[in-house]
This record gives structure tokens, sequence and C-alpha cells, in this order.
């Protein structure tokens, strides 16, 4: 019985933590394809350098998750990919704390990527 609980407990929290921030859109790799070159967008890739050095979108910047933020324009759309969706989804959560309006989290993210 308590193995379930615990059980229960690990799913629900990995749903919660997997939930987009209240506000924040959530769109496709080929989605993005079509906004990359927007200029009124700023690109985020909030995975480690090594991963960014490894394989990366041109447009993205590479502010790793834990990074300051606040330094990123309030008057512009926010695009954040990491490698799989989660990390990004947690930075996007962050960014609406910070009173960041437009947030976009790229869903599947560099996985899902092909370019």
């Amino acid at each position: 019985m308590e193995f379930w609980l615990i059980l229960a407990a690990v799913i629900v929290f990995m749903f919660w933590r997997m939930k987009p921030a209240k506000g924040t859109k959530t769109i496709t790799t080929d989605s993005l394809k079509e906004i990359l070159n927007d200029k009124d967008k700023v690109f985020v890739d909030v995975r480690t350098p090594g991963e960014y050095k490894a394989r990366n979108i041109r447009q993205f910047k590479n502010i790793p998750l834990g990074s300051d933020f606040s330094k990123l324009p309030k008057d512009k759309e926010i695009v954040v990919i990491c490698q799989s969706g989660m990390r990004s989804a947690q930075a996007c959560k962050q960014l609406k704390k910070l009173g960041y309006e437009h947030v976009t989290n790229v869903r599947g993210g560099m996985s899902a990527w092909r370019g």
C-alpha cells in the first residue's frame, strides 16, 4: 500500500512539474520553423553550454536554466527550448514569475527538432 502511495505522489509531482505555467504558450518544432526569423521574438536555449555547443539552432542564445533571466527584454515574446521540453517548461515558469507576459515553450525540445 505504501509503495502505491509513493508511486502516485511521484507521478503527480512529475505531471505538476511538466504542466505549463499559466499563460505560457506551447508550440511544436514545426511551428518554431515558421517563426525563427521573427525579430520581435527572443530565442533562449536553457540547456548546458556543452549540450548547446554540440547541437543548436543558430537563432537561439544559450542561457542555461538557473541563470539570471531578468536581463531579457519584457516587450518581446520569449521562446524557450531545451532538450526535451522539461527544463524549458521550468524556465517558462520562472519567466512568468519575473513578470514576462509573452512566454512560449517548444514542446519536445531539441529531441523533436528536425532542422
